[in-house]
């Protein structure tokens, strides 16, 4: 017998014996899957809502507890918590207890002026650190104007804006800067020459959109030129009020989503331009009704979220 015939033999035997073993591919369908389906959804996160406590006037232990009751998964927290949470540990425990997330700590503004350097810095870092160890995951700075002239300011603010986040970034926690009325970064013109005056590896935008429209800005806009560099929003709404005490005597006063002047539904078509998957805080600094309660007024804003933005909470 030769080599070839002997070889086409072996092979059609194992064919026979393989064919005898064959499952009919019908048959699989009845069959258990082994691991269930693979959930591909946290490679596509949707945008996340969160309350800052700012609302409930410092009322920390209340405002957990009624934001968790709202079906809200995160929350926004401030550096005066301090006073009553010196621990770090029983912040994370309360939160975990109503399972929600620390989205930021506000750590208040970065002082160019009346503070030595290594103090300022230091003062954020440790407002840092105790994030982290509370479970948190960003720090949110903004600034305090010095009187006069600012021209030269700019230079040192992201100087210590990159010292600040590359401190932080050290400790697992990413800085955001807050544009925000009266500061450094209250025009559009501003906020540029602060994001430019700072490392980009380590200082993030925190885009407050009332804050930038009332600085004469248009959110959605600064959302498509920002877009790489968004570390987290404050989406937030605001009505304009008579002022006799401003040059122009116009006035603002910060309301709930919905209620003012913010085009929130073109904010959130450029969110979804750009892709962004992350977290929103929802801010509003007082109750701007004196008949309604801090609740009721996140309750508001839920509603409009869920109902007019079609946003799950």
């Amino acid at each position: 017998m030769s080599s070839k015939s002997s070889r086409r033999e072996f092979i059609a035997g194992l064919t026979a014996v393989a064919g005898s073993w064959a499952i009919p591919p019908a048959a699989f369908s009845s069959l258990e899957p082994l691991y269930p389906p693979m959930d591909l959804s946290h490679f596509d996160t949707p945008i996340s809502a969160a309350p800052a406590e700012i609302t409930w006037g410092g009322n920390d232990r209340r405002a957990i507890e009624d934001i968790a009751a709202l079906g809200f998964s995160g929350i926004q927290l401030r550096s005066n918590l301090l006073s009553e949470f010196p621990n770090p540990t029983d912040v994370r425990n309360l939160l975990e207890q109503h399972h929600l997330t620390m989205v930021a700590l506000s750590s208040g503004g970065v002082r160019i002026e009346g503070s030595d350097d290594t103090s300022e810095i230091d003062r954020h870092v440790q407002n840092a650190k105790y994030t982290h160890s509370a479970g948190g995951l960003y720090l949110q700075v903004t600034d305090k104007k010095p009187k006069g002239s600012v021209n030269n300011g700019y230079k040192k603010l992201g100087r210590l804006l990159t010292e600040i986040g590359k401190r932080s970034a050290d400790l697992g926690v990413r800085l955001g800067y807050h544009n925000h009325m009266g500061s450094m970064g209250q025009s559009p013109e501003e906020v540029d020459r602060v994001l430019d005056a700072a490392d980009p590896r380590y200082v993030k935008l925190e885009l407050d959109i009332a804050h930038y429209l009332q600085g004469g800005g248009d959110p959605a806009k600064a959302i498509q030129q920002y877009h790489d560099r968004l570390l987290f929003l404050h989406i937030k709404d605001v009505e304009s009020t008579p002022n006799r005490d401003s040059a122009d005597g116009n006035g603002f006063r910060f309301v709930e989503l919905g209620r003012g002047r913010v085009d929130l539904p073109a904010v959130f078509k450029a969110l979804q331009d750009v892709r962004y998957r992350g977290w929103a805080v929802v801010e509003l600094d007082s109750v701007p009704d004196p008949s309604r309660s801090p609740t009721e007024s996140a309750r508001i804003s839920k509603n409009y979220l869920c109902e007019r933005l079609g946003i799950s909470i």
